[in-house]
């Protein structure tokens, strides 16, 4: 390849992608680190992988040395390193495909993308203190990236639709399609045009990145629990194909949605119910049972406050999808806009909900 277009090349990816590496790392600065979401580096990390390529590529096209066996090679360990860090960002992802979430939460998956690389990056490595190569194991970045494409192009697309983002999920499978045609386009050798290829992918792989980011920005301010007055509750009862009764609550006044409709199991849904009734009866204190109390007979309307608690854990889960909220931010909030506690702290508890803001 011409000196001057790898030069240029160069110093294109080394700016941009040095670029981009910051500014991610600022974006999880400010947001991530506060929420011990270490996602975000990983990808930062696999962005600054193609920033270090670039300097590499400068130094190559700035010397007269000429040994194209050592740049592939630096290329091909860049490349690895790129596609492990974006493996290893994917188990903090909001958002995974149920068919393939048990992989990527479990324990395994740092040996599952692990091994691979390792088989991957000693002959690559060999090939570069020898100058020899065996055959079938050249390329074989090409072939682990083909790998980490799988996996990231199914996530991105569960990310953004998730998200209800459906446009930004049809540009990461464009994408990631771009993407793959490079990979099996670098087996071709033609050097100028995967070059283009290359420049192409990865602005738009990083253009995603800052999407991805933005769209997990925009989730966290609409998953705000709105004030007491702003939030209205509907109770719903539907039979299923089998005729069974199915309880529903529909919540309505979150930022970004109309309604979020919640299943509830029948004691959840009859407790929230009690809640509700008596909060328009204008008795609208519940008491919770004392746990010294071991009388068999029963006077109190509610048995354990691990109740109450299980009915907020399933809202959450209805409305946000289950270990995508915290404490912090959504369970505490979401109990101070549906609950008050007695001041006088005799185990009483009450929906705090106006009237008119609740349909049964």
């Amino acid at each position: 390849m011409n000196n001057d277009i790898l030069l240029f090349y160069g110093w294109w990816q080394f700016a941009v992608c040095l670029f981009a590496f910051v500014a991610l790392m600022a974006i999880w600065w400010h947001i991530g680190k506060r929420q011990n979401d270490f996602g975000q580096v990983w990808l930062a990390l696999s962005v600054l992988c193609w920033s270090i390529s670039g300097v590499i590529e400068i130094y190559f096209a700035s010397t007269e040395i000429n040994s194209s066996i050592v740049l592939d090679g630096w290329r091909s360990v860049l490349s690895l390193l790129n596609s492990l860090f974006i493996l290893l960002a994917l188990p903090w992802f909001r958002y995974l495909p149920e068919s393939i979430a048990h992989i990527i939460k479990s324990k395994y998956w740092v040996y599952i993308v692990g091994i691979p690389f390792v088989f991957s990056i000693l002959p690559t490595l060999s090939k570069m203190i020898s100058g020899k190569a065996i055959t079938v194991m050249t390329e074989l970045d090409v072939y682990y990236a083909i790998f980490t494409l799988g996996f990231l192009g199914y996530v991105l697309w569960e990310s953004f639709i998730k998200r209800r983002l459906k446009a930004l999920a049809w540009l990461s499978l464009v994408c990631i399609i771009i993407v793959l045609v490079a990979q099996i386009y670098k087996l071709s050798g033609y050097s100028i045009n995967l070059t283009l290829f290359s420049a192409i992918f990865k602005t738009s792989l990083i253009m995603l990145f800052f999407a991805l980011a933005l769209s997990w920005v925009k989730e966290l301010s609409e998953n705000i629990i709105p004030d007491t007055k702003d939030l209205y509750i509907y109770f719903e009862k539907h039979k299923n194909d089998s005729g069974k009764y199915v309880q529903y609550v529909s919540l309505k006044g979150l930022p970004g949605n109309n309604k979020r409709k919640v299943k509830l199991t029948p004691a959840s849904y009859e407790l929230f119910l009690k809640f509700a009734l008596k909060r328009k009866s204008g008795d609208d204190w519940l008491e919770i049972k004392p746990k010294s109390y071991k009388t068999a007979e029963n006077n109190f309307d509610i048995n354990d406050y691990n109740e109450v608690k299980r009915l907020l854990t399933s809202l959450l889960d209805g409305m946000f999808g289950k270990q995508n909220w915290t404490d912090t931010h959504h369970l505490n909030p979401l109990k101070n806009t549906l609950f008050e506690m007695s001041e006088k702290r005799d185990r009483k508890i009450r929906l705090i909900l106006p009237i008119e803001n609740i349909f049964n």
